[in-house]
Parts: structure tokens; sequence; C-alpha cells
């Protein structure tokens, strides 16, 4: 069993290297976006193409189990929009990515994101080829989620931590929550947000213009 999933990863992470090498080769960015279900990814969709969407031509996969709740929220953006299921899959893996890249088309995009299937497991394993790696963590959810889930951080470059306009409310300590990501992936950006009210919107679009800026430029 242990040779079987080794053998897995390692084909994975070789499609997943063979997929970035062609996103490059075309100047196109994919975001690798994970979170819980309910953290709030498709409102910080929305809220991120409104930032960027005069700037960049972007497209948008929406993996899921089942169902195109999301799908048909995003498309109400304008923006292109391809539903991705999973067949109860709790992850999309390089190829699944692949064929879901080759279903949107992407000859006229500059920004492709992912938004991958809700959970802070088995995403965290696979690499899909992304050019960067984001993860939403939401106050409600709580700041000890670095010591549960400690790969996810560790594979994230941006922590986006979301429904900031609802801490009062809950008991998250902000620099706590920090402070434990950092010890796991010290390179990782942390960039506080609230989805609803657009707070730190304009933090989080900068480092993902920066970011497309930089893959672009190689």
């Amino acid at each position: 069993m242990l040779e079987i999933k080794e053998s897995v990863f390692a084909d994975n992470e070789r499609e997943a290297q063979r997929l970035r090498e062609a996103l490059l080769r075309k100047k196109i960015f994919l975001l690798n976006l994970m979170a819980s279900p309910g953290a709030g990814k498709t409102t910080l969709l929305t809220r991120t193409i409104e930032a960027l969407g005069n700037e960049m031509r972007i497209g948008v996969m929406e993996a899921d189990i089942d169902s195109d709740v999301d799908a048909r929220t995003v498309a109400k953006t304008g923006v292109k929009v391809i539903q991705l299921h999973t067949g109860g899959m709790c992850h999309l893996d390089a190829d699944m990515t692949r064929q879901g890249l080759e279903g949107l088309g992407t000859d006229d995009l500059d920004l492709v994101i992912l938004e991958n299937v809700g959970n802070l497991v088995c995403p965290a394993e696979f690499d899909t080829g992304a050019s960067k790696n984001a993860m939403i963590l939401s106050v409600p959810e709580g700041d000890d989620k670095p010591l549960k889930y400690p790969l996810m951080f560790s594979v994230s470059d941006v922590l986006i931590i979301n429904k900031m306009d609802a801490i009062g409310i809950f008991d998250f300590d902000f620099e706590v929550c920090a402070q434990r990501a950092k010890k796991i992936n010290p390179d990782i950006r942390i960039i506080p947000v609230s989805a609803k009210t657009g707070e730190g919107i304009d933090e989080w679009a900068d480092w993902l213009r920066a970011s497309v800026r930089q893959w672009r430029n190689g």
C-alpha cells in the first residue's frame, strides 16, 4: 500500500511539473485556492475579480464533489468559468487540473483561479501544477488550525485570514494564529481580509498582481 501511494504521488508530481512548465511558456498564472467549506472562497473570488478584472483576463475553475452553485455565482461577474465535478474525490490532482484547463480554454487568459474542493486535508497532498498556492482560514474556524492541519499551511504561499469583520465575536487571536503558521512555514505571507466588507482586498490584490507579474517575467 505504501509503495502504491508513493507511486501515485510521484506520478502526480511529474505531471504537475509538466503542467507548470507548459503554463509558464504560455505566460498563464494558475492560482490554487484552498479552504474549508464556508471559509469564503467564492466571495473572495468575486472580490478578486472586481479588483483585477480590468487589468487581467481571468478564468475560474470551480471544483466540487457535486453541484454548480459556486460556478453560477462566479459566472455573474462575466469571467470565463468551468465547473469541475470530482466524482466523489476530495481534491484535484495535476491531471484533473490539466483536463479542466483544456475544457476552460486558456489562450485568451492571463490568470486562472482554481477553487479547489473544500477541505483542509486532501487538497494539500496533491500538487495541481499551480504557479502559487493560496489558502483561506476564516475567523470562525479558530486560530488552532495550523496545529491541526500543518501540511496545508506548509504548502501554501499565502494565508488569507477571512471574516476579520467578525473577529470580535469569536475567540480568535490573530497574532497567535500568525505565529503558528509562520512556525510551520516561515515564508508564508499572511493577509487579513473581510471579503464581506472589502477590508484587506487591496493588499490581497497587490500580492496577486505582483505574483502574476513575476511569473510572466520568468
